[in-house]
Formats: C-alpha cells, structure tokens, sequence
C-alpha cells in the first residue's frame, strides 16, 4: 500500500511536471528567439536608416556598422549594384529572402537552426539597398538550454518533494494496518494479551478498537470455559470415588477389575479433558525449552512404573543441551501422554524405548516405541476417535503441541513390534 500509494503519487506529479514544464520550455524557446531577432532587426534598420537619410554618400558611414556585432550576429549591406559590404562577402543573387527583400519587404527567413533579417530602403533613382543580418543557431538560442536545465530541475525536486511527502502520508496510513495485522498474527498464535495501538486514520482507529474488544471477550470466554471446566472436574471427582468405593463392595473379582479399570478410564479421560481444555488461555503457548532435559527428567518419573510393572525401559538422549521451539511444560505434557498410552493400553512387561534425535536442519525427533499389539486402524490422532479405550486426547495434544511448534507429528509401526510414535518438534529461535 505505502509503495503504491508513492508511485501513484509520482505518476501524477510527473504528469503535472510534464504538463507544466513542456509548454514553458517551448515558450522560454520563442521568448529567446524574439529577443534576439529583435535586437537582429534593430541592427538591421540602424544601418538601412542611416543609408536612407544621405543615400549613397552615406554607404562609408553605415560601412562603420557592419560586420560581426558583440552579440554574435554579422550584418552586411547588398548595394543596388549587388555589391556587399564590407568587401569579401559573398551572396548568391538568387538567395529567395534577398530577393523578396529587393522587392521593397522587411522579412525574416529561417536558415537551418539560425534565421537571417532583411531590411531594405528603396530610394528611387539611386536603387534598392538591402541590409542583412545574420543570428547563428547558437546566439538565436542562447541561454534556452540553460533556463530549460534550471526548470527541469526544479520540476524534479517538486516531484522529490511530492513522493517523500507521499511516502510519510502512506507510513502514516499503513503502519496502523500494519500494526493491526502483527496484532491479529500474535492472536492467531494464542497471545491474548496484546493491543492493537488505536491510531491512525478513523476507519483504522475503529478496526483498532473493535480488534481489541473481541480479544477481551475471547479471553472473558476462554477464562469462563476453564473455570466451568475446573468446576467439572472437581464435581466428577466426587462421585467417581464414590464409584471406586463400591467397587470394593463387589464380590465377584472379575466384574470388580473390570469396574476399576472402566473407572481408572474414566479418570484418566476426565483429566485429559481438563488439561486439554486449559491450553489455549496460555499467553506463551509457543516458547522454547531444552527438550533433551525435559524428556530424561520425565522418564525417570515414569522409571518407578515401568520398574514396577517389569516394563524395559530403554532411552537414547542425548547429554548436551536440545534447543526445541516448544514450551518446557508443553514438551513434558506431551511426553506424560505417549508413556501413560503405553502404560494404559500395552500389557505389563513390554518393552518401551524413548528417543530424542537432533535432526540436521535443527528440528528435534522425540519418538516413543513400544512392543506392544501396535496402533488400532483409522484416524486415532483425531479427538474422539477412540480405539480400544482410547479417547484420543493424548496423541491430539502431543498433534497440535508439534504443529504449534513447526513440527508434525507421525504414526508407525515399531521395530519392536508395537506402536510407533514420532513427535518432530521446531528448531527454537
């Protein structure tokens, strides 16, 4: 917008440069020429009326003005005989302005680039006598060029002054926009917190202001949402444990197992809800964290279960510092997501390997394996899309946690025979 609105601004001001200077330069032109052929004519009737008043006795007296003039102009004088003075010139008797001139006219003729003045005086008996002055190109022009350089430079610095006054009322109008747009980005990536400055032109101040009332009611909403979400949580817990407790009451062992698992589930869903439920009112949802620190820090807390289920728990982390563009707690939510689906849908005693790669263009590969029966068919990353017992939160969150970051997130099948999970995660700024 700004860079258009400065050539739109240029183009016009040329075309008034243009349309002003042409015509100016073409009368600076005639102006110069007419002084000239003034001062050429004037010359010309000094001699010829100093030949009328004394006739050819006065021919040696006008002899005194002929000749080359300071002004660069050359006057002769072509007696009735067709003699030219002074003496050494010579003028072809069929010049077409001379003849004209013998005829009694006062007349002007072009000659290439310059112009040559006729000016006769008949005295009867004694004859026509004709005075000539000659103006070169360069005299009937002189100064044109100069004056023309002057105006033009002029009319560039009038078009200097029209596109850096353009360019600061483009700045003005667009870096408002540009401001609202930068804002509109920093909402897109979940920055709640930020304000569009309300300056500029009205419509902009009105976009400004809009823009910054419907962030305070998408943050008034998000924050109700979690709140409704806690109070959720806190509601269900209640009779969930009431559900726990009953199931102690149950006889039959088999049904009692099955109850407990059915309600571990529901436990586990209702805090995956919770969670899920709290990420987007984070102001940082994007930031950066040293992965290979975050994800040895997280399996030695899943060590405890692993070694108590009898589960291989093999890792490959490297010591030295991973820069990932993701924050520390997300990193570390996504890594409790992947081990806690391996613990709650793989049998106990089966192996789990945990992977953490720097990749050559910076990007981080955390992937987690397991030899369990692998991954049910269909779009499991998808929330709701359950597969055996699964809501599909967890790979969901650990989706859009590498999404956010840059990354992306792959489904496979395991060397060891089970599921494949493979978080790539952003190279950190």
């Amino acid at each position: 917008m700004r860079r258009r609105l400065s050539v739109l601004v240029a183009a016009t001001t040329s075309a008034v440069v243009l349309a002003f200077l042409i015509p100016l330069a073409l009368l600076l032109n005639t102006l110069a020429e007419n002084r000239v052929l003034a001062t050429a004519t004037g010359h010309a009737q000094q001699v010829i009326t100093t030949v009328s008043v004394g006739g050819a006795s006065n021919v040696r007296l006008a002899s005194k003005l002929l000749g080359p003039a300071g002004d660069g102009t050359s006057t002769s004088l072509v007696l009735p005989d067709w003699t030219v003075m002074p003496a050494g010139l010579t003028i072809s008797q069929t010049e077409p302005g001379l003849l004209q001139a013998r005829k009694g006219l006062n007349l002007t003729v072009r000659d290439g680039g310059g112009a040559i003045v006729y000016a006769p005086a008949d005295l009867g008996t004694q004859g026509v006598f004709v005075a000539r002055t000659v103006v070169p190109s360069d005299v009937l022009h002189a100064g044109v060029l100069k004056s023309t350089l002057i105006i033009a430079g002029l009319g560039l610095v009038v078009l200097a002054a029209a596109v850096i006054a353009a360019d600061r009322l483009a700045r003005r109008v667009s870096e408002p926009i540009r401001q609202v747009a930068a804002a509109a980005d920093a909402m897109r990536e979940g920055s709640l917190d930020v304000r569009v400055p309300e300056t500029g032109p009205p419509e902009v101040v009105a976009l400004a202001t809009a823009l910054n009332r419907l962030v305070e009611r998408v943050g008034k909403l998000l924050s109700s949402e979690r709140d409704a979400v806690a109070d959720l949580s806190h509601r269900l817990r209640t009779p969930v444990t009431a559900l726990r407790l009953d199931t102690e009451m149950i006889a039959d062992p088999d049904v009692a197992e099955r109850l407990r698992s059915h309600i571990t589930q529901l436990e586990r869903t209702v805090d995956a809800i919770v969670h899920d439920a709290r990420r987007p009112v984070r102001a940082d949802a994007v930031g950066s964290c040293d992965a290979a620190r975050v994800v040895r820090e997280r399996v030695a807390f899943w060590s405890a279960l692993a070694e108590e289920q009898d589960r291989p728990l093999r890792t490959a982390v490297p010591d030295r510092p991973l820069r990932a563009k993701v924050d520390a707690n997300d990193l570390a939510d996504v890594v409790d997501v992947l081990l806690d689906n391996v613990f709650a849908h793989t049998d106990d005693g089966v192996p789990i390997e945990v992977w953490v790669v720097p990749r050559a263009d910076g990007a981080i590969v955390l992937t987690v394996e397991d030899g369990g029966p692998g991954l049910p068919a269909g779009d499991i990353v998808s929330r709701g899309n359950s597969g055996a017992g699964s809501t599909g939160l967890g790979l969901d969150i650990a989706r859009r946690a590498a999404l956010a970051s840059g990354g992306w997130l792959e489904l496979g099948q395991s060397r060891l025979g089970g599921a494949l999970v493979r978080v790539v995660l952003g190279r950190a700024t």
